[in-house]
């Protein structure tokens, strides 16, 4: 191929390579680098040969072998990586051109990143594409933000390379400026979080509480696939029950129970205390991870700790039931908690998010894909402003019943020792946020009791704070009061 490249791809590990396989297969030409040379050449001569792509090796060239504008997509590890990459762009390209991170990083330093390229006349995006291996060869979710000139010129290859769903509409979108995209990414992660979990502790109180096998659970989770659970993660839950070693055995017996995580779940939990969002159930996903490495620990204290012993004694068809409609409420509540987080960041950053939209590109190609996406995107479609997920009709009904389910759940794992996190995260949250008055009263009395940090009152208008010598022996000085 001689002519020049519509797009540049920099960076040809998994997600990379099959970007562009896909643009190819769109009719997309494609200009390819990766640091390591025999990575190009492999490529070329495996997967990409015959198609509307070229290597080079070395970042001159390819720049050189895109058209104007240039549309430099990177793929590669986020962190410095990213910054060493741009650096190693700045002296090949020109006002107008475009720089796009499709990697995971930090909404941070998209937003750092889009200040300083747009201060040199370029143009940059940070792009969440979610989907994994699959979603990248057949069609990934992707979430654009950053330049707003940047998107006209990247939207046509952008919405040729995504996900359907609905209509047959491109699950992609352009989110908003500087860090948008990344941020609607990092929060998209952090409901897989605790979607996941929610998963494994349902498969958790069968297993254990049930004593159900791998080949009932999978008849459990592929049922619920058929009804308001169907999505992804629930799909390939019964997938991985009903896989077997090589001698026919289980192989979710032989796993060992330690999970990793990349950073994407810290993060959001770290952005939810930055706002002041009550983020309990996505970060009790993160912590169940990190309990999970400490499998040592774990292995030390069950030798020593004791917990209940008494056996299930229950209906367990019933138990199932109620399983199902306590894993759905918890679910509404996880993705309540996230789309919080999106409007409190959106209101704080001047994003102007679309939360409608956000929903419907999430239907299809992503990892949390599901049915139960275009309820949230109805319900911010009548009501743009919607302060609080709960508060759309079909989710306020739809809890409303569920909670009873769900108590039962969170009381049952509990009298059996069996932990739930998220499910009782998930309760506690409905619990406190259907509470009109909570004990923080007291908990403001004792912050001015030990360090005059004053208290409002109810008879009194918001906004006034008030301090108590509570011992006689204090002075008129008050400390600062605790503002959101």
């Amino acid at each position: 191929m001689t002519s020049q490249a519509q797009i540049g791809i920099a960076g040809l590990a998994v997600m990379g390579e099959n970007l562009v396989l896909n643009m190819a297969d769109k009719g997309i030409s494609v200009a390819v680098y990766n640091r390591t040379t025999e990575k190009v050449d492999k490529f070329l001569a495996g997967r990409a040969r015959g198609k509307p792509i070229s290597g080079f090796h070395t970042v001159r060239d390819f720049v050189e072998g895109l058209a104007t504008p240039r549309r430099v997509m990177m793929m590669v590890k986020a962190g410095e990586p990213v910054d060493e990459f741009i650096d190693q762009l700045l002296p090949h390209l020109s006002p107008g051109d475009i720089v796009i991170d499709g990697g995971n990083s930090n909404y941070h330093d998209t937003m750092r990143r889009a200040a300083a390229l747009e201060a040199r006349g370029l143009l940059f995006i940070g792009t969440g594409v979610s989907g994994g291996e699959e979603g990248a060869l057949k069609g990934p979710s992707i979430m654009p933000g950053g330049s707003r000139d940047a998107w006209p010129q990247v939207e046509p290859i952008f919405a040729a390379i995504a996900a359907r769903a609905g209509n047959n509409e491109p699950c992609c979108a352009w989110m908003g400026p500087d860090g948008a995209g990344h941020f609607v990414k990092m929060v998209h992660n952090g409901i897989e979080y605790g979607d996941m979990q929610l998963i494994c502790e349902s498969y958790q109180l069968m297993k254990t509480l049930l004593g159900s096998s791998p080949d009932e659970m999978q008849q459990v989770f592929s049922d619920w696939n058929k009804g308001e659970l169907r999505s992804y993660l629930i799909e390939i839950t019964a997938d991985i029950l009903g896989y077997r070693d090589i001698d026919g055995a289980p192989l979710i017996d032989r796993i060992l129970d330690t999970a990793g995580q990349k950073g994407t779940g810290k993060w959001t939990v770290n952005a939810a205390l930055d706002h002041g969002i009550p983020l309990s159930l996505i970060s009790e996903s993160v912590f169940a991870r990190c309990v999970s490495a400490q499998k040592e620990t774990r292995e030390e204290a069950s030798t020593l700790l004791a917990g209940p012993t008494a056996a299930f004694t229950g209906d367990k068809e019933s138990f199932i039931a109620s399983l199902e409609q306590a894993l759905y409420c918890a679910k509404i509540i996880s993705y309540t908690q996230g789309y919080a987080l999106l409007r409190e960041a959106s209101l704080t950053n001047g994003w102007d998010l679309d939360y409608a939209a956000i929903a419907r590109i999430w239907r299809g190609g992503c990892i949390i894909r599901s049915v139960f996406l275009d309820r949230i995107a109805e319900a911010f479609q009548t009501e743009p402003s919607l302060a609080n997920l709960l508060f759309a009709p079909y989710f306020s009904a739809k809890v409303n019943i569920a909670q009873a389910d769900l108590r039962l759940i969170v009381a049952a794992a509990a009298g059996h020792g069996i932990a739930v996190p998220c499910l009782s995260a998930a309760l506690g949250y409905f619990d406190s946020l259907r509470t009109a008055r909570l004990p923080a009263n007291l908990l403001q009395a004792q912050r001015d009791y030990f360090g005059a940090h004053t208290y409002e009152r109810l008879d009194r208008p918001r906004g006034e704070y008030f301090h108590t010598d509570w011992t006689g022996e204090g002075g008129d000085t008050t400390s600062t009061p605790y503002v959101k």
